[in-house]
């Protein structure tokens, strides 16, 4: 008997190994509400919302919102998911039949509805056990009074049920890019605002450019087209300017033997082994630099969507402004009198995809 329950254990981590290891998730097949076997993969380059749901739990008029949000980006190539789940606290009986019904008649849906679902346990959809193993659960926000709430409640029954990544309630959702990966979980509390800000970033291709842009501090040996430079600088120069002074001047560097000579001289690759570099000065005496942030910021976010990397360098310009044996790198570069090196970017094919960084989000306060 000891044997055995040790089997099943070991099948069973195998089994979420197994599942785990799955590249996205267009490998799972669902059954709609007809019984109907879908594949997931009928949704490639779709943004995915996957909800479970219940009609008769206190957060049921999420569905309300849930259909708002569908009906505003579904145009966009956006889906919602809806997996109704009898587990927490038996509040999704009936047939999934009666579940539509209802549904339609009080929140008039429009979203797909599949069959109703296990999502923990040994009986959980292989769907939901993967969707586990790719974000597990973050905790609810005890400030918020229904956060507060359902940590308490769920705390006295398991008190280390937040270490763990099973569903803890009805309307958790996960949100799911266009190429099938996990990119967040939201617990029933967070609220839907949240949640449509980050359908937005995605669906919406200029956001999901700005939001996709990272430094990139390693580089293909491969050099960039001259035209997309020149797209990347023709976006930077109509960046806006005060009073249309556009009080900067820019030399973009292509020369591969310049920069591998001024590397040379410097004893170290000062810009992270990238092709070219785009330098932008500003006047000597001061001022401009606030129209150079703006013409910087385009032209990283041009190169983003070129399939382009970037990396915004202060330290480089610091060490040869003041470097004599570097002196014949600004001299290549041409630069007015009155003007001085502000920042260089980097610039070329990304060799590494890092991830985001956080970003603290407290302080942010908005004034109504």
């Amino acid at each position: 008997m000891k044997y055995k329950r040790l089997f099943v254990s070991l099948m069973a981590i195998i089994g979420v190994l197994t599942l785990s290891a799955q590249s996205s998730i267009y490998v799972f097949k669902v059954q709609d509400d007809v019984g109907q076997e879908v594949s997931l993969s009928d949704y490639k380059g779709k943004v995915l919302l996957i909800v479970n749901t219940a009609t008769r739990c206190g957060f049921t008029p999420q569905y309300k919102e849930l259909e708002a949000l569908y009906e505003k980006y579904a145009k966009d190539g956006f889906e919602i998911l809806d997996f109704p789940c009898n587990q927490f606290g038996q509040q999704a009986p009936g047939t999934i039949q009666e579940i539509h019904q209802f549904c339609t008649a009080n929140f008039n849906i429009e979203f797909p509805q599949f069959d109703k679902i296990e999502v923990n346990g040994p009986h959980a959809h292989p769907l939901y056990t993967w969707l586990k193993t790719q974000k597990g659960f973050g905790g609810f926000d005890v400030a918020d009074q229904r956060g507060k709430m359902m940590d308490g409640m769920l705390r006295k029954q398991d008190a280390d049920y937040d270490k763990k990544a099973d569903i803890k309630w009805n309307f958790t959702k996960f949100l799911v890019s266009r190429d099938g990966q996990v990119l967040k979980r939201y617990e029933p509390t967070d609220k839907m605002s949240a949640v449509e800000a980050d359908v937005a970033m995605l669906v919406n291709p200029v956001l999901k450019n700005m939001m996709d842009r990272r430094s990139i501090r390693k580089y293909l040996d491969k050099p960039v087209e001259h035209e997309k430079l020149e797209v990347v600088v023709k976006c930077g120069i109509n960046a806006p300017s005060g009073m249309n002074r556009q009080p900067w001047i820019i030399r973009v560097v292509e020369d591969q033997k310049l920069i591998a000579d001024v590397n040379k001289a410097a004893d170290r690759s000062l810009f992270y082994d990238a092709p070219a570099l785009i330098c932008v000065c500003t006047p000597a005496n001061g001022g401009g630099e606030l129209d150079a942030g703006l013409l910087g910021e385009n032209m990283m976010l041009a190169a983003q969507s070129l399939g382009l990397g970037t990396c915004c360098l202060g330290g480089p310009v610091r060490f040869l402004v003041s470097n004599e044996k570097c002196k014949f790198f600004l001299d290549h570069l041409d630069i007015p009198s009155d003007y001085k090196l502000n920042y260089i970017l980097a610039i070329g094919y990304p060799g590494e995809q890092p991830d985001a960084k956080p970003r603290d989000a407290s302080k942010v306060k908005y004034i109504k």
